[in-house]
């Protein structure tokens, strides 16, 4: 697949995924499993979740490597070797905890299985999501504790508003920073109740979508910026069906970038939204899931959630602006990521790029199945 052809200090790349669920049947089929107990409608136990995976794909060789749902997305990390690497981490890392009332779905994978993680070496876990405190304060607390632990950075969670506000910044030396703000929107599930406090624990939920809260978040993850540096939104918003993006997200998304910021990167939909370059800067308005135990499970096969897209952005660091976005099409089987089929990867080309063509971008199919959009400086 090989590194982006135009590799050199002026570039900084990124590697930007959806959501990363590594709890549930993911779980259960690593080498430590955790408490299989659920209290969903109709599925008690998570294991149930590797058996309907089985059921669609065929057996899975449990335990599996802390590698395996990653499967064929780690070679290509290594190959195109992105500066920074950015996960939505929506799992909440526990043996314990209570389970947070007023939901049905929980996720948790036990900390002894933390290798899933720390084998695709993500610099940053964005936790602003409707996940992080499915089993409470307690929950939370495991989580943050057992990402300290194993040198993993985390944004958009913390034990009081100021350490869930914090920014995430990563150095490169001689090249700048890239600082990550993650935060969330009730639109994507994140309960009112799980907003940080002056002293209570939660996500860095926001009041809003309105100007001056944008203001305030582009402020922050330029705060301390020197010349060069990157400033990354990590915003966990939106339903989980449907291509449309609404006018309030659209202008927000705006607006961060009008503030400073050089990347928004979204998430929360079960499959990949559009794709827009504004002012030179990309977009994304919902990366889609990229880890998860959905396999076998019915409904909305329109969207073909079980294709997934890994992102590779090449952004320009004197100003921020894209200079090239890389899209490698995977799917999801038997609880691993592999290289989508020539059919898959063509019905994502077109999609995205007819969901996106609104926003004035095109995406095109190489010759090495890897979805491109390439931007002359300046944007729309």
């Amino acid at each position: 697949m090989g590194r982006f052809t135009s590799v050199s200090d002026d570039l900084v790349t990124l590697f930007l995924c959806g959501d990363v669920m590594t709890g549930r049947g993911v779980d259960q089929a690593l080498p430590h499993p955790g408490d299989p107990r659920l209290r969903e409608s109709y599925v008690r136990e998570a294991t149930t979740y590797v058996e309907l995976a089985e059921s669609a794909s065929g057996p899975i060789p449990r335990p599996v490597d802390p590698a395996w749902p990653w499967g064929d997305a780690l070679g290509v990390l290594d190959d195109l070797a992105p500066d920074v690497r950015l996960i939505n981490l929506e799992t909440s890392i526990t043996r314990g905890g209570d389970f947070a009332p007023g939901k049905e779905v929980h996720y948790r994978m036990n900390p002894a299985n933390i290798s899933c993680l720390t084998v695709a070496r993500p610099d940053v876990c964005a936790l602003a999501n409707n996940h992080v405190l499915d089993f409470g304060h307690g929950g939370l607390a495991d989580t943050l504790d057992t990402l300290a632990g194993a040198g993993l950075r985390a944004a958009g969670a913390g034990r009081d508003a100021a350490e869930a506000r914090r920014t995430a910044v990563v150095s490169l030396p001689g090249r700048g920073r890239v600082s990550v703000v993650s935060c969330g929107t009730a639109s994507s599930g994140i309960p009112p109740q799980w907003a940080a406090g002056a002293s209570r624990p939660g996500v860095d939920l926001l009041p809003s979508l309105s100007s001056r809260v944008a203001g305030q978040v582009a402020d922050r993850a330029r705060a301390g910026a020197n010349p060069g540096d990157i400033a990354v939104i990590s915003l966990h918003w939106g339903s989980n069906w449907g291509y449309g993006v609404g006018r309030e997200h659209v202008a927000f998304a705006h607006r961060l970038i009008e503030g400073g910021v050089d990347l928004v990167h979204g998430h929360s939909s079960h499959h990949p939204r559009p794709i827009e370059v504004y002012r030179g800067k990309l977009i994304l308005y919902g990366c889609g899931d990229f880890i998860d135990d959905y396999e076998g499970i019915a409904g909305h096969e329109e969207y073909r959630d079980d294709l997934r897209l890994l992102y590779v952005a090449a952004l320009r660091r004197g100003t921020g602006e894209l200079a090239e976005l890389r899209m490698v099409p995977m799917q999801a089987r038997k609880l691993r990521l592999w290289f989508a089929g020539e059919r898959d990867r063509r019905w994502l080309a077109t999609t995205i790029g007819r969901v996106s063509r609104p926003f004035g971008t095109r995406v095109e199919l190489g010759p090495d199945g890897v979805l491109a959009l390439r931007v002359a400086t300046g944007g729309r």
